[in-house]
């Protein structure tokens, strides 16, 4: 079960990672075959399914979304807590996001769901 102190760590270093565009930071939250869902990655990853799945898929999306991105920058609303989840509510270069994170058994981000405005 995750505790508001796990949340809360993890929602402090996840936006500090991004806000860094350090992104083999941001991947360590993830486990190594996690799921990532948004429509952005339609847009910019060209799935069509909206959907990519292991560490090296998202990292080349996400280091995409950094070249068209340059100025990306999360600041942290608010951090809700679900049976083994986080939903992190934010407002970034698309305005306000809140992105979904289900954990597996070991700590790590095994799917993650992104919803925007």
């Amino acid at each position: 079960m995750i505790d508001r102190n796990f949340a809360e760590h993890f929602a402090a270093d996840w936006i500090d990672a991004w806000n860094r565009h350090d992104i083999d930071r941001v991947l360590s939250h993830y486990a190594d075959d996690f799921q990532m869902s948004s429509p952005v990655i339609v847009k910019i990853a060209g799935e069509p399914s909206g959907t990519l799945q292991g560490k090296a898929a998202v990292a080349s999306y996400w280091r995409r979304a950094l070249e068209l991105y340059p100025d990306l920058r999360f600041d942290l609303l608010a951090t809700l807590v679900g049976v083994n989840s986080v939903t992190l509510y934010y407002d970034g270069v698309r305005g306000p996001a809140a992105e979904v994170f289900h954990f597996d058994g070991s700590g790590k981000v095994a799917k993650a769901f992104a919803h925007y405005l």
